[in-house]
C-alpha cells in the first residue's frame, strides 16, 4: 500500500460493496424526495395562478422598472455607508478594548456589549423616532452600531490570534504598540479575520431590508409597493421570485470577493515567508572568531 493511499484513509475505512450500495439507494432516494417537494412547490404555485401574466405584467412596465431599480440603488448606497462606517467603528472600538489605558478599555467594552445585544431594529426605530432622524441616516446609525459592535470582537480576536512571538519581536525592534497592532499584528489577522469579515459584511447587507419598516425606499419597500397593488391582483409571490434572486445574488457577489481577496493576498510576494538558509556545520555567528 502506497503512502498515498494510507494517508487517504487513515481516518476512515474503505466502503465495501454493501456500503457502496447502500450509499447509492440514499442518493436515489434523497433525489426523488427533492424532487417531489420541487413537484409539490411548482403545483402549488400553478394552482394558485402564480404564473399568470396578470401577476407578472407590473414587471413589464417601465415605471415599475425604475422603481425596483431606484429602490436598489437605495439599498446599495445603504449597505455601502453602513459598511464603511461600520469597519470604522469596528477598528475603533477594538483599539479602545486592547488599549492598556484602564477607562479606555472599559469604556469600549461597555460600548461593545451594549450595542451587540440592543436588537438592530429597536436601534433603527429609536433613532428614527425618539432621535427624529432622516430615514436613511437612521438606517446607517442602527447598522453601523450593531454590525461595528460585533466587527470589533472580530477585529480584537484576530489580532489577539497572532502568535505571542510576533508581538515580542516587535518589541525587540524598538517599536511602539501603536506600530506593531498597525504594522505586525493587523496584517497577519487579515487573512483570519476575512472570512468573518464579508459574513457580518452580508449580515449588513441584509438587514438593510429593515429600511422599508421606517418608510425608507429601499429595494424591499419598492417590492412591497408592487406586490401590494390590487391593479395587478397582489403578486407577492412573483415579487419574491424576483426580489430574492437578486439580494441572494449580491451576497454571492460578497463572498466571490472576498474569496478573490483571499487568493490574491495569498499570491502577494510581500506576504510570503521568507526562506531562510539552513545552516551548514562550521557557520559561525556574527561577532564570533
Amino acid at each position: 500500500m502506497t503512502h498515498s493511499t494510507v494517508s487517504a484513509t487513515a481516518l476512515y475505512d474503505i466502503p465495501g460493496p454493501v456500503t457502496r450500495k447502500r450509499h447509492f439507494t440514499y442518493g436515489i432516494i434523497s433525489t426523488i424526495v427533492i424532487l417531489a417537494l420541487v413537484g409539490w412547490v411548482l403545483y402549488l404555485l400553478f394552482d394558485t395562478d402564480q404564473f399568470t401574466s396578470e401577476k407578472w405584467a407590473p414587471f413589464t412596465y417601465k415605471g415599475i422598472q425604475e422603481l425596483l431599480l431606484r429602490g436598489l440603488g437605495n439599498t446599495l448606497k445603504a449597505f455601502a455607508y453602513a459598511a464603511v462606517l461600520s469597519l470604522a467603528l469596528g477598528a475603533v472600538l477594538a483599539v479602545g478594548r486592547l488599549s492598556v489605558h484602564r477607562p479606555v478599555r472599559w469604556i469600549s467594552t461597555l460600548l461593545v456589549e451594549f450595542f451587540r445585544a440592543m436588537p438592530v431594529l429597536v436601534m433603527i426605530f429609536f433613532i428614527f423616532v425618539a432621535l427624529k432622524v432622516q430615514p436613511l441616516p437612521a438606517l446607517v446609525a442602527g447598522l453601523t452600531l450593531y454590525n461595528g459592535s460585533v466587527l470589533a470582537e472580530v477585529f480584537r480576536t484576530g489580532i489577539n490570534s497572532v502568535d505571542r512571538g510576533q508581538r515580542e519581536a516587535g518589541y525587540a525592534l524598538g517599536m511602539r504598540k501603536t506600530q506593531v497592532t498597525t504594522f505586525v499584528l493587523a496584517p497577519q489577522a487579515v487573512r483570519a479575520m476575512l472570512p468573518t469579515i464579508i459574513s457580518q459584511l452580508v449580515v449588513a447587507l441584509k438587514d438593510t431590508s429593515l429600511g422599508y419598516l421606517i418608510t425608507y425606499e429601499e429595494f424591499l419597500h419598492a417590492g412591497k409597493l408592487i406586490a401590494s397593488n390590487l391593479d395587478y391582483g397582489l403578486p407577492f409571490i412573483p415579487v419574491v421570485m424576483v426580489i430574492s434572486p437578486i439580494y441572494i445574488g449580491m451576497c454571492m457577489l460578497l463572498s466571490w470577493f472576498a474569496t478573490w481577496v483571499a487568493r490574491r493576498e495569498r499570491r502577494n510576494p510581500k506576504t510570503r515567508s521568507a526562506g531562510v538558509t539552513p545552516a551548514e556545520p562550521g557557520t559561525l555567528l556574527p561577532g564570533a572568531k
